[in-house]
């Protein structure tokens, strides 16, 4: 070994390193954002130093490199763009998309470490795992973003259609590992992989999205890794295992947090996608606020609870938020913010969501120090939350049976911002909106708390 290559491979053990240290500053909503800038700079030293011994190894033509910065800046662009432009109710399907790229970057290699060396199981498994990823996760994107129905989409024949994929990817892959397979065969794992997909994430109703996102992200560190098993290079094979791991535990704590297997997920059919329903508030016996209503019990109380959701996402209300707690936090009142684990549509949305608007890392209570607090608490106000906040999950028989939520109903007075009385994800009715401590204010969040927040200032005047 000479000291060209001595040098590379401490440069890899040092982006190893990096890689493990940047993953677990993400732990914290504090150094994540460290964390992250950590993990980039370590990402581009590898890219560096793989281009290093490109060159020194000779073996790249000259259109080869043309094509390889080329498609190296048209990437980091076109990342670049989607990352500062996308809005923070798109995140998720931007990771989605991602997801999807990893994916189909890795069945590339594999297909291309086929055509030169055959077949091997790394090989096998980089089509494989990346060609379920790739189509899978662009399938979730979609639902995400509205193009594909969030519900369930069961088909007449789904389960066969599955199984049959399957069988078809078994025994390709059997056939290429056995020396019996060619490109025809190559490429018919790749179609039903591609296949498998969608079968498998089109079933999945919008409820379970977050766990699957956690999921497909797993499948993509997988391929990944089994990239690096193919092309000889440590340093993806590190990167994709802790992509995988990481993704794999996050994915069993999601599933945990929703009180379902991840069996249970991937079978599919539960929820029936977020949805405004057309009744109106008349039709269940709810008691309704006005602004003043509103303003008047926050105002005056001592503890305040704040449990974010998707609709405050979606109407990117979390500054009117944070500028109506500053507000209360000025009149002595002590303001938390309860987050759900599956609040929002990805793990850790609602976090990097109030963080954007400034709100302090020591007022985002866990779920279990919350609900600890809450029968303390003077109002818990409820933004554009459902489904975390049902009271129907402690009770059997419901769609969400089980699952642990934010014990909002116990808090001595709660007041909901909501746009209708739409359902959530789960598709039933919740029964903190009946509660008769509960208060509804029907808005769009920013309108809502914009309203509250001037009806206080008025009060204080």
């Amino acid at each position: 070994m000479n000291a060209f290559d001595v040098v590379i491979r401490l440069v890899y053990l040092a982006v190893a390193t990096t890689f493990v240290l940047g993953l677990h500053l993400m732990n914290s909503p504090v150094t994540a954002r460290r964390g992250n800038l950590l993990s980039s700079g370590a990402m581009a030293a590898a890219v560096a130093a793989t281009a290093l011994v490109l060159v020194h190894e000779g073996g790249v033509r000259t259109w080869a490199w043309i094509a390889l910065l080329a498609g190296a800046a048209l990437g980091s662009g076109a990342g670049l763009a989607l990352a500062r432009g996308v809005a923070m109710t798109a995140m998720p399907q931007l990771v989605s998309l991602f997801n999807a790229a990893g994916g189909g970057a890795a069945a590339l290699i594999g297909a291309h470490d086929f055509a030169r060396h055959g077949a091997s199981l790394p090989v096998v498994l980089d089509v494989l795992i990346g060609g379920m990823t790739f189509s899978g996760s662009l399938i979730a994107a979609g639902k995400l973003h509205g193009l594909v129905p969030g519900a369930p989409l069961l088909f007449p024949g789904v389960r066969a259609v599955t199984a049959l994929l399957a069988t078809a990817m078994v025994v390709a892959s059997g056939l290429l590992l056995t020396g019996h397979g060619g490109v025809v065969t190559l490429a018919a794992l790749a179609v039903a992989a591609l296949g498998s997909g969608v079968a498998v994430v089109l079933p999945i109703g919008g409820a379970d999205m977050p766990v699957v996102i956690s999921l497909l992200n797993a499948f993509t560190g997988t391929a990944v890794a089994m990239a690096g098993f193919a092309l000889g290079n440590g340093i993806l094979i590190t990167a994709g295992a802790l992509v995988g791991a990481s993704g794999a535990i996050l994915t069993k704590l999601m599933a945990d947090a929703m009180n379902r297997s991840i069996g249970a997920i991937v079978a599919g059919g539960f929820g029936g996608g977020d949805s405004t329903g057309d009744r109106t508030p008349g039709q269940l016996p709810v008691r309704m606020l006005s602004a003043d209503d509103a303003a008047i019990q926050l105002a005056y109380a001592a503890r305040v609870v704040v449990v974010p959701g998707y609709g405050l996402a979606a109407a990117q209300a979390q500054h009117q938020l944070h500028e109506l707690a500053e507000l209360l936090e000025h009149r002595g009142a002590e303001v938390s913010y309860a987050v759900h684990p599956v609040a929002g549509r990805m793990p850790g949305h609602m976090n990097v969501l109030l963080a954007e608007a400034g709100v302090p890392y020591d007022q985002l209570a866990a779920m279990e120090d919350a609900n600890a607090a809450m029968p303390q608490t003077d109002v818990a106000l409820v933004v554009g939350a459902n489904d975390v906040v049902n009271p129907a999950a402690r009770r059997p028989g419901s769609a969400v049976s089980g699952m642990p939520i934010i014990d909002a109903d116990k808090a001595r007075s709660v007041i909901v911002i909501k746009r209708s009385m739409g359902h959530g994800y789960a598709g039933i009715d919740n029964e903190l909106y009946t509660a008769p401590t509960t208060g509804m204010y029907f808005a769009d969040a920013k309108k809502a708390l914009a309203e509250i927040t001037a009806a206080v200032k008025l009060l204080v005047a």
